[in-house]
């Protein structure tokens, strides 16, 4: 499979986006690196491996920045690094596409070159949340601030498709993320969802409650784009409270720094449990095509996770899998013409 890489995107670009390139074409895909070709040979330069490696370089002179608004950028960007690398899928070029560049410019360039799968009314973000055992499927992550009740439903479609595709769990259970398990709690939206969600053919457990999806009640948990990023984030920021009392707990005394350096590896193998760089990028479901979006920050190890996983995706048939999973359920709801197009 080959990779076409938003070169351009993440807070250190092009720096980053090369090293972790260079990291996954070591280990054998194929990657596209799409942005200002100067700048990305004078990286590459300064590998010397790379002429060796399965990378190549396609110029993009233009790129959308995190403030931007995402539409109105890739309309005027026609040249940007995010728009190129999604036309190379359309081109076939590239078989999957990686960026850790503007989220929303991402989702719009596939919305706008890619377009959607037959029957899917928004696409979503999902992220993939680990647990003691196995994992969790968090999707909206943060596509769709603004969500009606068969969008939700559609959300857990996706959802339950890919952890039935990429991690193998069958019949996943899916729970509909709100402020209490009992049916009649949460918002409008979320009652609404939640009587869809009941009457479909998928495996709904119910409502589940934030500190429910870390203990393993549902394998996708579903709820709009403003909740989960919200979610995400929180979760991200306590993991960095977590490790930072323990590191500044151990180095209190000196029996504690020992004891620290008894449970360092142990330690150690819980971070790397939970760091999102293991994983490296959240799919974005329900467009045509194998799209994967990484974290702004995101480091080497980061960005060639994310590769890997783009190109696994892609092998896999994760498209044709999704696409069959929306068949019934697509055109169960009506959606008007307004609620159709870029939320």
């Amino acid at each position: 499979m080959r990779v076409a890489l938003d070169a351009m995107g993440g807070d250190d670009a092009p720096r980053v986006a090369v090293a972790g390139a260079v990291a996954a074409a070591r280990s054998g895909v194929e990657v596209v690196l799409v942005g200002r070709e100067g700048d990305v040979r004078a990286q590459l330069a300064g590998y010397t491996d790379a002429a060796g490696l399965p990378v190549d370089v396609v110029h993009a002179p233009d790129v959308v920045e995190m403030h931007e608004a995402p539409a109105s950028a890739v309309r005027r960007k026609r040249d940007s690094s995010i728009a190129v690398a999604t036309r190379l899928l359309v081109e076939g070029r590239a078989d999957a596409l990686y960026s850790a560049g503007n989220s929303g410019a991402v989702m719009a360039a596939a919305l706008f070159t890619l377009g959607r799968i037959e029957g899917v009314h928004r696409p979503a973000i999902g992220a993939v949340v680990p647990l003691l055992s196995g994992h969790c499927f968090l999707v909206d992550a943060g596509a769709n601030v603004d969500c009606e009740a068969y969008h939700l439903l559609q959300f857990a479609q996706l959802g339950a498709a890919y952890m039935e595709h990429v991690y193998d769990v069958r019949n996943p259970r899916v729970g509909l993320v709100s402020n209490g398990e009992e049916e009649t709690k949460g918002n409008a939206l979320v009652q609404s969802a939640h009587a869809l969600l009941r009457a479909s053919d998928l495996n709904f457990v119910g409502n589940v409650e934030g500190k429910d999806i870390t203990s393993g009640a549902a394998d996708v948990a579903v709820c709009d784009g403003f909740t989960g990023n919200v979610m995400l984030k929180l979760a991200e920021g306590v993991q960095d409270l977590i490790f930072g009392l323990i590191r500044g707990a151990v180095s209190e005394r000196l029996r504690y720094r020992l004891a620290g350096a008894v449970l360092r590896p142990a330690l150690r193998g819980a971070a790397r449990r939970l760091d999102y760089s293991e994983v490296g990028g959240a799919p974005l479901l329900g467009v045509r095509g194998a799209v994967f979006i990484g974290h702004g920050r995101s480091n080497e190890k980061a960005v060639a996770n994310g590769i890997r996983t783009a190109a696994a995706a892609a092998g896999g048939g994760l498209l044709s899998r999704l696409q069959a999973s929306v068949g019934q359920a697509a055109g169960a709801v009506p959606v008007p013409r307004h609620q159709a197009g870029l939320p």
